[in-house]
């Protein structure tokens, strides 16, 4: 067993091996970090790219940015540079990567220069980063480079420096996902001196920035920053590649601090210190807990001073850890060993010396244990605990809930083996006595399971050991049997009790896992916000067994959307309290550093993106502190409802998006339509006016006979623009109400034909009607305009003097109208657009006029009869029209024909 558990402890991690793993299938990222610009990033760059090309590797340019500098773009020859993508953008033309080339050709490497760089707007992506992310995803190799100020995290402190504030910013996590950093760095003095000779900026430039920017104080302070994050990404990428390949530590190559929380009166000063030690040293530290079976037995005011410790390292910034374990020093070196720990920092021991000699120290274990780690004792002046205040403390906290039932079991168990003695063999009434002690273990608790122990033996000593029927032991050998028995019936309780015990931690965690987990399927499955907020509260609720709310902001105040039970508002405590976790984006309230007096505790909803609001729990008064996990727990819900609300109002952001671009399109259709195609006859219009008012008497009859026609036809056409218009308008608020009458088919063809002769001149209109045509109950005035726009819209779009085809023909159930011209057509992939809005098919060799809004009257109003349009290009089967042109197909619905007067008189004879 001691060898299982030696090969589980030097497996690799399976979080690291599944990380080395998912970087094993992207391209590598290789970062080139500098303190400043100017000093020599990109050169050096270009410089590795020519060593990868020397040793066989496809090495292409993506973009690179020289800034004029003639030794950096010496270096771009040998490089093959792939073409860059144009972007204009407010009357100027951008250069940026073009993503889809760099995919195309695929190299194995491709540099790409300025990695927080912005791309113009209209960019597949906002940040070049994110291209880089597409790239490496397709398995490519990237070298970039990047200054220290544009890191996101140190945005502030850079700001604080130079008092310079960077726009363009990374997020940090990009940095921690690269392979490798290479710091390039000169000193100061060869910056400025590179400065002052105008190989970082022109002269005017360089003057004002060695005031500013690039004073040598501000340069050094960018140095330490760049030189400290560099060592904590190689400290980063030495941790992984330890717990992947299973390597025992610690490396020492930087000091790691470990605290070890325990229900000790120590801890706030245990705690403190370990945050000076970490502070002298510029090192990360962690606060550690391992909770053992022994958790649940200690008392209220033991776990509260445990999550207290906790709670304050958080506060210092420490990485709080809680794990469960059965053997408080093999799990701390264990922890220690897998997270590079070089210190730990434990509490002395405040048992009596005799206990501490009995049971030996936690010190001297983990010395023992901790080969090559530095173990710090912090004492302090409470007084050692008596032996007599240990047993009255564990007494005082022992549930004896279960004494009587163990009590009334060992009986019954002992006085059934006592009747059935003469059947028994003498040798297994002792194994038999042990069950009642092993129900009493798995049932109740560990002083259920000693006190079975004492009266199992007690009884196996009155009723089977002779003299019988009293206390007293006759043959020196059964002393020895006694005893045996003793130890071994409390060893076999304190072990059934302790399996218990893991068992019922265990099954803890497991319920909360589910709890976890049912929490993540309710909110993923919510389609609103108002469920998932709903969903929220209520989960949380009854899983913290609490009253829980949700507050988010409105017109910059903190209001209640969602609460459980119901509540309309709270005390100015708690609301100062919630203010306080929604701003800071820290915990806040009742168990926390900040307002602790507030009934209420207040957690964060945020997300990298956005603060979202906060999440308030009330307990009940008699409830006792949450406990690490209970903690750990709920700042997961917290975690996942916070994801699944910025989910919420990201889809609700899209549709915003997606309508406001409807609607600016629309809008920009309009405009474009009344600034062209509504001007145009009024331009005519005028003109032909004008021409009659000034030269009146010099025009000739026909000439001003020609000028009237003009005004005529252009305010009809401008006329039926208008009409458009209005009839989308009435058809849009709902205001078309069709009025249905019978109508004869062929009467209405007639009628539209010839409405629309001033549309069609210069084109023959062939009629073919089907014989027997039914009548058709329809609106005839609407119907009529469906017919004159789409022999206007076949008009427009044919050649003249070329022939449009209109058929009438039955189908069954329905009356099929084709209107067909033999145009250039309408491609493939528009024939269902050409219904919408405004839209319009791409002009070829010429644009004709019009609005784009009379196929779509047209299917407004053939819906408002129950009838379809669509339309079919290119038109096979027709003279002159082969492989071109356009059908419209018009089908209006049938219904049962009317009884005409004649057919009347018929029937009655």
């Amino acid at each position: 067993m001691a060898e299982d558990r030696a090969d589980s402890e030097n497996r690799p991690s399976p979080e690291a091996l599944l990380q080395t793993a998912a970087q094993e299938k992207r391209g590598r990222l290789n970062v080139f970090l500098g303190a400043a610009p100017g000093v020599g990033k990109t050169y050096a760059m270009l410089e590795a790219a020519h060593a990868r090309q020397r040793d066989g590797v496809d090495v292409v340019v993506g973009i690179v940015e020289t800034h004029g500098r003639q030794e950096t773009a010496l270096l771009l020859r040998g490089l093959e540079q792939l073409p860059q993508r144009r972007v204009a953008y407010r009357d100027r033309v951008f250069s940026e990567l073009d993503v889809d080339e760099v995919l195309k050709r695929h190299p194995a490497l491709v540099l790409i220069d300025e990695l927080a760089h912005t791309n113009v707007p209209g960019s597949r992506h906002e940040k070049r980063y994110q291209d880089i992310e597409e790239i490496r995803d397709a398995g490519i190799d990237v070298y970039t480079a990047l200054n220290i100020q544009h890191l996101d995290s140190l945005n502030d402190v850079v700001a604080q420096i130079t008092r310079v504030k960077v726009r363009e910013t990374v997020p940090d996590s990009v940095l921690a996902q690269a392979d490798s950093i290479e710091v390039v760095d000169i000193s100061p003095e060869d910056l400025i001196k590179r400065l002052r000779e105008g190989k970082v900026y022109v002269p005017d430039q360089a003057a004002r920035a060695v005031h500013h920017f690039f004073a040598p104080g501000n340069l050094t302070a960018l140095r330490e920053l760049a030189l400290r994050k560099a060592a904590d990404q190689v400290d980063s990428q030495m941790l992984s590649y330890m717990q992947s390949h299973a390597i025992a530590g610690p490396w020492p190559t930087r000091d790691r601090i470990m605290a070890c929380i325990s229900p000790s009166p120590l801890m706030p000063r245990l705690v403190r210190t370990t945050r000076r030690i970490a502070e002298r040293r510029k090192a990360p530290w962690i606060a550690l807990y391992v909770e053992t079976p022994a958790h649940d037995r200690l008392s209220d005011d033991e776990k509260t001073q445990i999550n207290r410790a906790l709670t304050l390292a958080e506060e210092f910034g420490a990485e709080v850890v809680s794990v469960a374990g059965s053997s408080v020093p093999t799990e701390i070196i264990r922890q220690a060993r897998q997270r590079n720990v070089t210190e730990i920092v434990v509490a002395r021991s405040h048992r009596s010396r005799l206990v501490n000699r009995l049971r030996g120290t936690l010190t001297d274990r983990l010395v023992e244990l901790g080969d090559g780690i530095n173990i710090h004792v912090i004492t302090g002046s409470p007084a050692a605990e008596s032996w007599f205040d240990v047993m009255k403390a564990r007494l005082t906290s022992m549930s004896l809930d279960g004494l009587a039932p163990a009590a009334l079991i060992t009986a019954t168990a002992v006085g059934i083996i006592k009747a059935a003695e003469p059947w028994l063999p003498l040798s297994g009434i002792p194994l038999l006595c042990l069950i009642a002690v092993l129900i009493c273990a798995l049932r109740y608790n560990y002083p259920a399971a000693i006190l079975s122990a004492v009266l199992t033996v007690l009884g196996y000593n009155f009723l089977f050991l002779p003299p019988l029927y009293t206390f007293t032991i006759a043959n020196i050998e059964n002393v020895y049997v006694f005893f045996a028995f003793l130890a071994v019936a409390l060893v076999t309780s304190n072990l059934t009790a302790r399996i218990r015990a893991q068992a019922e931690a265990a099954r803890i965690r497991e319920a909360r896992t589910a709890a976890l987990y049912d929490f993540s399927r309710m909110v993923t499955g919510a389609a609103g916000e108002d469920d998932i907020l709903w969903a929220v509260v209520h989960h949380v609720a009854s899983l913290a067994r609490a009253q829980s709310l949700v507050l988010m902001p409105e017109a910059d105040r903190l209001t209640i959307r969602a609460a459980y039970p119901p509540e309309d508002q709270i005390d100015d405590k708690a609301r100062i309290a919630a203010e306080w976790a929604w701003e800071k984006g820290e915990p806040a309230g009742r168990g926390t550093g900040t307002l602790p007096s507030s009934d209420w505790l207040f957690l964060p909803l945020q997300t990298a993106e956005r603060k979202l609001g906060a999440l308030g729990i009330r307990f009940p008064e008699e409830r006792p502190p949450l406990g690490p996990d209970e903690r750990r727990l709920i700042d997961a819900l917290a975690g996942q409802a916070a994801l699944a609300i910025e989910r919420s109002l990201l889809n609700r952001d899209v549709e915003e998006a997606r309508v406001s671009a409807e609607t600016e399109k629309l809008r920009s259709a309009l405009l474009s339509s009344i600034s062209h195609d509504l001007r145009t006859p009024l331009a005519s219009i005028i003109g032909g006016v004008s021409s009659l008012m000034n030269f009146g008497k010099k025009i000739d009859e026909r000439g001003r006979g020609e000028l009237l026609q003009t005004i005529r036809d252009e305010a009809e056409r401008l006329n039926r623009f208008v009409g458009n218009l209005l009839d989308m308008t009435r058809i849009e608020a709902g205001a078309m109400q069709p009025k249905l009458d019978w109508v004869d088919p062929e009467e209405l063809v007639a009628t539209a034909v010839k409405r629309a002769a001033s549309l069609t001149q210069g084109h023959d209109i062939r009629i073919a009607v089907d014989p027997d045509m039914p009548l058709l109950r329809v609106d005839y005035i609407l119907i009529e305009q469906v017919l004159i726009n789409l022999l206007d819209n076949a008009a427009k779009y044919s050649p003249k003097g070329s022939p449009i085809d209109l058929r009438l023909s039955r189908r069954k159930d329905a009356v099929m109208m084709d209107v067909t011209d033999q145009g250039q057509g309408i491609p493939p992939a528009e024939l269902e657009q050409v219904f919408d809005m405004f839209y319009r098919v791409k002009a070829r060799d010429r644009q004709v006029a019009g609005t784009g809004l009379g196929l779509s009257i047209c299917r407004s109003i053939l819906k408002a009869h129950g009838g379809t349009i669509r339309a079919e290009s290119p038109v096979t089967g027709t003279a002159g029209a082969e492989g071109h042109g356009t059908r419209m197909v018009v089908t209006l619905p049938l219904e049962d024909q009317p009884v005409l007067p004649a057919d009347e008189g018929q029937s009655h004879g």
